[in-house]
């Protein structure tokens, strides 16, 4: 939910007026601007100005377009290499090659006095390889120097320390062939704290422990990032970025745990991670032929160092007992990318060729506490060594218009890659995979706008799986898998925007994948497990995203949103060979949000509420459930002029949302082996106090 991760103080309300006010060409001066307002064009474009949103006072981009009705942001999907666009997001008619900082990133740099008009059109009609459905166009005019600051805090009454360092401070100008960017930011990191009770059972239901639980997550990340854009009297344009950041996360968890039989102890669990990354890109753009050749380099590279300790103090003073798990590890990804587009034979043409230098390389150890009380190794099989994946990239896609109201846009291609893995079972595969996708965007009438989009796709492996590791908090361990290989999925989605007129906007999005080389995990000899791949495995779902103002019916400056999203999943259990729903999956989303900009005033005030289901998770020496929530609310209030800033106070969790587990751990597989434990926990998450204060300068 927006509300809950780009915080509940955004979340927005607006009201929009009759078409029969549309604009024609610029937004006139008003004496009270409207709430967010539209002209329809060829192709069902909606063209939004920066009138249409004053009543909410949006400080950048992002507050912008997350005032249009009907339109959701998706954002980048982290996708190998840098492929097809994915965010439906493009800024000056360019999709976002930076990986480190996403399209929110970028939007959130972007003043409003920047934003000429943002132009909601059907992505098969841009010509731009991947993008199908709504997709948001941000057209920006020149603007010599100008600032803009976040400034974040939050606290909670118990269990989580408080935030007061959270922001971010950026500078930029853009002239007619200069525009820069320079920013300073710090995102902290207080979630995963809790507290409660947690009690284990043995087989026939008989209480063996109470335990106290305690948990808290803490962490820090600076960053700083710097963008140049130069366009030559020749008009070449060329772009560069880069930027660096630290993290600093530590999550600890403290458990009392009260033994029916036995001496009572305490586990004291902690993870502490420590890492560096940067990112370097660049690219260029210029007339070569008939047409456009653009050139983009990416070089990224992250460390980090990351230990676990988990220790059981006694109550007895006899010697502590405990594990440790310490690990280093060196990410780095290097990317070539070349785009060629033409006109010809009646449509648009672009030719995408891509090589991906992707690598890992990470050693581990695992230590026990001795009775002296020093750490002393263990043998740690396959827990050391590398994978690199070199991929070559070839599509051709073909855009053209049918007909005044009907588009159709097909791309066609493949990828060839080379996995290696290095250390004591080195092996080295290659591959071959078709990829490619159909678009038809169609016009029905004025105000109903359908597209039908099948594609083709390559998914993304974590390396990380072809190692070993363990889980010292959950009692868990990855054996490592050398032969673990992309999945593949066939992807269909229909989705269909009807304007409401004075009502609104709503949104439907139907979609099913079909998804071959699932990645689930799977039995390894030995009596472990591993992440592997499984035949087949299906998804199937309906999303449903409306805007609805509430001004025809006397409410004044209210908006409600409504997004519910509905999935059915399907795989064949690697273990049992039974038919089950894919593991720990949120099945079921309900977001409700509600606005309303008191008239003839800067207060703005709003509640909300989210509802998730998840499903059970299995892994195949236990399975249980383990969810949050599963309904969070929320209230806010917002003054929109506080010495020419905005202010934003909201509570989050009003109705007192839970983390809650429910865990079956078995002596062996599950489908053979005798239930050892059951574990069940309720944690207070408490409520969440959430303050943010945006201006520019």
């Amino acid at each position: 939910m927006r509300g809950l991760f780009s915080g509940v103080a955004t979340a927005s309300l607006l009201a929009v007026t009759s078409p029969a006010q549309a604009q024609e060409a610029e937004a006139p001066e008003q004496e009270l601007a409207p709430a967010p307002d539209a002209i329809q064009t060829a192709a069902g474009t909606r063209v939004f100005y920066p009138a249409d949103f004053e009543r909410f006072a949006p400080r950048n981009a992002l507050d912008m377009l997350e005032e249009v009705p009907g339109f959701t942001i998706r954002g980048e999907e982290g996708a190998r290499g840098l492929g097809q666009a994915t965010a439906n997001v493009l800024i000056d008619g360019e999709r976002n090659t930076n990986k480190s900082e996403n399209i929110f990133t970028q939007l959130s740099r972007i003043g409003t006095d920047r934003v000429e008009r943002i132009e909601i059109v059907e992505g098969a009609t841009l010509g731009i390889a991947g993008l199908s459905g709504q997709v948001a166009n941000v057209i920006t005019r020149p603007d010599p120097f100008s600032g803009r600051f976040t400034y974040r805090a939050s606290f909670r009454p118990k269990y989580a320390e408080p935030s007061f360092i959270g922001g971010e401070i950026s500078l930029s100008g853009a002239g007619e062939a200069l525009e820069w960017t320079v920013a300073i930011a710090n995102g902290t990191g207080r979630g995963a704290a809790g507290g409660g009770e947690s009690f284990v059972f043995d087989p026939d239901g008989n209480l063996l422990e109470t335990r106290d639980v305690r948990n808290q997550f803490v962490g820090e990340l600076p960053r700083v990032s710097g963008q140049v854009k130069w366009t030559t009297p020749g008009g070449t344009v060329m772009n560069a970025n880069a930027n660096y950041r630290r993290s600093y996360e530590d999550f600890r968890e403290d458990q009392f745990r009260d033994l029916v039989t036995g001496v009572d102890y305490l586990r004291d669990f902690d993870n502490r991670n420590r890492g560096w990354s940067y990112e370097l890109g660049g690219d260029i753009q210029f007339g070569l032929g008939p047409g456009q050749l653009k050139l983009i380099g990416l070089e990224r590279y992250n460390r980090s160092r990351f230990r676990s300790d988990s220790i059981n103090i006694f109550d007895d003073d006899s010697p502590d007992t405990g594990s440790r798990y310490a690990s280093r590890t060196e990410t780095g990804e290097r990317i070539a990318r070349a785009e060629y587009s033409w006109d010809m034979l009646g449509g648009d043409w672009q030719l995408d060729a891509e090589a991906a230098f992707n690598r890992l390389y990470r050693t581990a150890q695992l230590f026990d506490l001795d009775p002296s009380g020093d750490f002393v190794e263990v043998p740690f099989p396959n827990g050391t060594g590398g994978v690199t994946e070199d991929r070559y990239e070839t599509i051709l896609t073909h855009s053209r218009s049918l007909s005044a109201d009907l588009t159709l846009q097909i791309g066609a291609g493949g990828e060839y890659s080379i996995i290696s893995q290095t250390g004591g079972r080195g092996l080295t595969r290659s591959f071959w995979r078709p990829k490619g996708s159909v678009n038809l965007a169609w016009k029905l009438e004025d105000g109903l706008d359908v597209s039908l989009e099948m594609a083709r796709t390559v998914g993304q492996l974590s390396f990380a799986d072809f190692l070993a590791s363990v889980s010292l908090n959950e009692g868990q361990a990855n054996a490592g898998n050398i032969e673990l290989k992309p999945s593949q999925t066939w992807e269909i989605d229909a989705e269909a925007v009807k304007d409401l007129g004075d009502w609104g906007s709503t949104e439907l999005t139907v979609f099913a994948r079909f998804i071959e080389d699932y990645i689930e995990f799977i039995p390894v000899e030995g009596g472990l497990e591993t992440r592997g791949n499984i035949d087949s495995a299906t998804l199937y779902g309906i999303r449903w995203n409306s805007t609805f103002q509430l001004e025809p019916v006397g409410l004044t400056g209210m908006q409600l949103e409504v997004t519910v999203q509905l999935e059915e999943s399907n795989l064949t259990d690697p273990l049992t060979g039974e038919s089950r729903s894919f593991g720990g999956h949120e099945d079921r989303e309900v977001d409700v949000e509600l606005r309303h900009d008191v008239p003839d005033s800067d207060w703005a005030w709003g509640a909300g509420l989210e509802y998730n289901h998840t499903l059970p998770y299995y892994r195949l020496g236990e399975t249980g459930t383990n969810t949050e929530g599963p309904t969070y609310t929320y209230a806010f209030v917002e003054h929109k002029d506080v010495f020419g800033m905005t202010a934003n106070f909201s509570i989050f969790n009003l109705t007192d949302g839970r983390g809650m587990l429910d865990r079956y751990v078995y002596d062996g597989y599950r489908d053979r082996s005798p239930l050892l434990f059951r574990e069940t926990q309720d944690l207070s998450v408490q409520p969440i106090f959430n303050f943010r204060l945006t201006g520019d300068f």
